[in-house]
């Protein structure tokens, strides 16, 4: 396949990226998600089976174990296993891209050295492959909220609506920590540590208003914060989303996405010296 390289820093470039080569990152993609699976008995179905044993893991463990509320006296027992779920696949989407964003380029050398392929998108297919599997989380997710209460909110709708910004802030991020990865080969190490401090410093485990009021402007400013409780706020709670407050997600995502492409394009030119 003939690949135009292009090296635009424009802002359209963060969605035009994506298309110009939605072909080929399509079939990465693919590769990506099989390889992950190559060789065992079940392969594609444990994309499938381990968010179910994950859900189930949680409901006993939290459920029928710790008899775990979330909140004084609110929800059921299993209840508490479908909000720790759901805060789960939000911050395990993130850690996904957020951990193998250094090694993207230095695990692909041999793309830097073919001069005509398009290296910004290697963070498209990376992000592909970490929707693959949130995707199939998320549809555990609901299922299972429809089994325990016989429906589904309709606010559900809006789903794609707050994820999308999310998705931008961790391409931008993506795009970012793969070229400053190949030149502080310690970037590695670290973004594991951050990621298990921005773990324990959002709502994951436990209401945003059981934290100290002097602290939770600390829990605000985690990304993963908002995107957490909206995600449950339409999924479980059949809450509107914060309009106000996704707006201006939106717009630092996007300014987070461009700076993130525009960090890539100008450290592009060296990779193949420093690799």
């Amino acid at each position: 396949m003939n690949v135009k390289r292009v090296l635009s820093t424009s802002p359209l470039h963060v969605f035009g990226s994506f298309w110009n080569y939605r072909g080929l990152i399509w079939q990465l993609v693919r590769r990506d998600v099989e390889m992950r699976y190559r060789g065992s008995v079940m392969g594609l179905l444990w994309s499938v089976f381990n968010p179910i044993l994950m859900l189930a893991v949680y409901t006993f463990a939290f459920g029928f174990m710790l008899k775990s509320r979330w909140g004084e006296g609110s929800g059921s027992h299993s209840e508490f296993a479908i909000i720790l779920f759901a805060g789960l696949i939000v911050q395990g989407w993130f850690a996904e891209c957020f951990n193998r964003a250094p090694g993207l380029i230095l695990g692909n050398v041999n793309y830097v050295k073919k001069v005509i392929f398009p290296l910004e998108i290697l963070p498209w297919v990376a992000m592909g492959s970490a929707l693959f599997h949130t995707m199939i989380s998320l549809l555990v997710l609901i299922l299972s909220f429809a089994c325990i209460h016989l429906y589904v909110h309709w606010t559900i709708i809006f789903l794609p609506v707050v994820l999308f910004p999310f998705m931008l802030l961790i391409m931008g991020l993506l795009w970012m920590l793969a070229a400053v990865g190949v030149y502080l080969r310690d970037v590695g190490q670290t973004v594991v540590i951050v990621s298990m401090i921005m773990l324990f410093i959002s709502p994951v485990f436990y209401p945003i208003n059981n934290t100290p009021e002097g602290f939770r402007w600390i829990f605000y400013l985690n990304p993963l914060t908002f995107i957490v409780e909206q995600t449950r706020a339409i999924v479980i709670w059949g809450k509107l989303p914060l309009w106000n407050h996704l707006a201006l997600y939106y717009l630092v995502s996007v300014g987070v996405a461009w700076a993130g492409l525009l960090i890539f394009q100008k450290l592009r030119g060296g990779f193949a010296d420093v690799i």
